[in-house]
């Protein structure tokens, strides 16, 4: 019989290995990060990767009850009093492409920017401006660029840093600032928010985009279950109001 296949994780009785190591070894010796690392690159991190990847979780775990992910989790806990699983899980499928997805679209025009400088012959500035110049054209906006709350993320500045602090820093970094660069000079200036700073970092430690999004939801179920517990243990049910506003037919009656 055809059995499925995986790589990550070997169970046999009394043993469990992540890649190849035993998870009561891991369990001692690695952090949540370096796990999370393994599960998704096949190795341990090494220092640098780790404190990136660190960094990038932490960044995610939260930003507040407005959110729609921890908007949509509070309401459904909210209304479903005994089932913290059915919050957690409405919050982590509120995510996507409009929530967290930017991300990952950023890393894949850092992956078409670099190819331009490498295959058409562009420096990183000119490739910046013709995909900004052809976003504008289309009337696209640019994933990782500007941000509704900040005027400056705060959380790129440390990733950039980090990124060059531990020799990490390459092409992605490199190509999202001249994206930045691009974006003031042919639109107007926009600071590159954490999306675009994650996926730069994480292009750089030679993840694929799709990681740009999964790592959002990774760190994010940490702050989604806190949300969570606060509206079970510190909110009355059913509390959450949302204001409609009706604007269909008047009042008429069936002929």
């Amino acid at each position: 019989m055809e059995t499925w296949k995986s790589s990550i994780t070997q169970t046999a009785q009394n043993s469990i290995r992540i890649g190849g190591y035993d998870v009561a070894e891991l369990m001692t010796k690695a952090s949540y990060t370096e796990t999370v690392f393994l599960l998704h690159k096949g190795q341990l991190p090494n220092a640098a990767e780790q404190r990136l990847l660190n960094a990038i979780l932490v960044a995610v775990a939260d930003h507040g009850p407005g959110s729609p992910s921890v908007a949509t989790a509070r309401l459904v806990a909210s209304a479903n009093r005994s089932a913290p699983e059915a919050a957690v899980g409405a919050g982590v499928l509120a995510i996507g492409d409009a929530h967290a997805g930017a991300g990952m679209a950023c890393m894949q025009l850092v992956e078409t920017g670099l190819a331009l400088t490498r295959d058409a012959g562009l420096s990183m500035p000119q490739a910046a401006r013709k995909i900004v110049a052809d976003a504008r054209a289309r009337g696209e906006r640019l994933p990782g660029m500007g941000h509704r709350v900040h005027t400056a993320d705060p959380r790129t500045a440390v990733l950039f840093a980090l990124a060059r602090e531990t020799g990490v820093a390459g092409g992605g970094v490199a190509f999202v600032e001249a994206l930045e660069s691009a974006v003031a000079e042919l639109i107007k200036p926009m600071p590159v928010n954490l999306d675009g700073a994650l996926a730069a970092v994480l292009f750089d430690l030679g993840f694929p985009p799709l990681f740009a999004k999964l790592v959002f939801i990774i760190g994010r179920v940490a702050g989604l279950s806190a949300h969570v517990m606060e509206e079970y243990t510190r909110e009355r049910a059913m509390r959450i109001r949302i204001p409609v506003s009706y604007d269909g037919p008047e009042p008429r009656a069936m002929k």
